[in-house]
């Protein structure tokens, strides 16, 4: 397979499950089954994760390896923050929190610690791209999703995207859905929240089928922050993503499904899932269905990536390899 299919495969499982998971976010797992039965099919079109996977695609097709904190706070200034009129509709805290920091005249990694969202999920919603660029590479992918993170994030919430950039760019080199796990574990820290996580969630898949009876309970158990009342905290909507992907054992439709009946943050959990099982199976590997409901991004949350198509994204970072 070219990596200009799995590129395809990669951005449009991220657009689809984001999209398919849009309606179920921050609902439960019981609210979802009572509303579906299981969340199938696309009813709407995607949020800010596909719309930051674009303009994240974008820096890397301008500034390859070469990617700095730097290049990355110039583009919010000259290309995200000038067009910003009113609310940006539908983004994450700590791009909330970022912008108003370089409003401020900080520059990264000030950005990033100014707010009080470091450990946000919105680093981890866009990674893919930096993996689609290190195919085979994990510690590069990571590194280089870091230099993005700077900006807008800290802590676990850079430890998250380092995690999704190193599956990503396992899966694009071929590896198997355990060893791309593996991958996500061997850019971040053993004593992390987020590794300790993903440690956790893959041990409730051993002991239990991903069929089983209360193994989306006890995902839930071993993972998710039920005092706090916000569902983008990296470090759980990164391990459950992988849970996805290896409860479907890397094929796009069964984890982007599985990913989306977990709820929390639903559209970042089938974004992620279907980005890492799309590097891995390619564009034939997502639903037919589902790859007619995405089309270009509407600009609602980034104005500068309007009118853009992720297939078209995708092989613009394609021809960079």
């Amino acid at each position: 397979m070219t990596y200009r299919a799995k590129a395809r495969g990669c951005l449009l499982g991220l657009a689809a499950g984001d999209a398919l998971g849009a309606p179920a976010e921050n609902l439960s797992p019981a609210e979802i089954r009572r509303r579906w039965g299981r969340l199938t099919e696309i009813e709407g079109g995607g949020t800010d994760d596909t719309e930051y996977a674009i303009f994240a695609a974008s820096l890397l097709v301008r500034h390859g390896h070469g990617l700095t904190p730097a290049l990355v706070a110039d583009a919010y200034r000259t290309e995200i923050i000038p067009r910003v009129t009113g609310p940006m509709r539908g983004a994450g805290f700590s791009e909330l929190g970022t912008v108003e920091a370089l409003r401020r005249g900080l520059e990264p990694p000030l950005t990033g610690l100014a707010h009080s969202h470091g450990w946000s999920d919105g680093l981890a919603m866009r990674a893919a791209p930096y993996g689609i660029f290190c195919p085979g590479d994990p510690a590069e992918a990571a590194r280089l999703v870091e230099q993005d993170g700077m900006v807008s994030g800290s802590g676990e919430g850079i430890l998250g995207g380092r995690a999704v950039a190193g599956a990503v760019a396992a899966a694009m080199g071929g590896a198997s859905a355990g060893d791309v796990v593996l991958a996500a574990l061997s850019v971040i820290p053993a004593d992390s929240w987020t590794a300790r996580n993903i440690v956790r969630v893959r041990e409730v898949l051993g002991r239990s089928a991903a069929d089983a009876p209360g193994v989306v309970e006890a995902l839930h158990e071993a993972v998710v922050v039920r005092h706090y009342p916000w569902t983008d905290v990296a470090p759980e909507a990164v391990a459950l993503a992988l849970a996805a992907f290896l409860a479907g054992d890397g094929d796009v439709e069964a984890s982007v499904t599985f990913g989306v009946s977990l709820g929390r943050d639903a559209d970042t959990i089938g974004a992620i899932a279907g980005a890492v099982a799309g590097a891995g199976q390619g564009e034939g590997g997502v639903p037919r269905r589902w790859a007619a409901r995405i089309g270009p991004v509407t600009g609602k949350c980034l104005p500068v990536v309007a009118g853009k198509h992720v297939l078209d994204v995708a092989d613009e970072l394609a021809r960079g390899l």
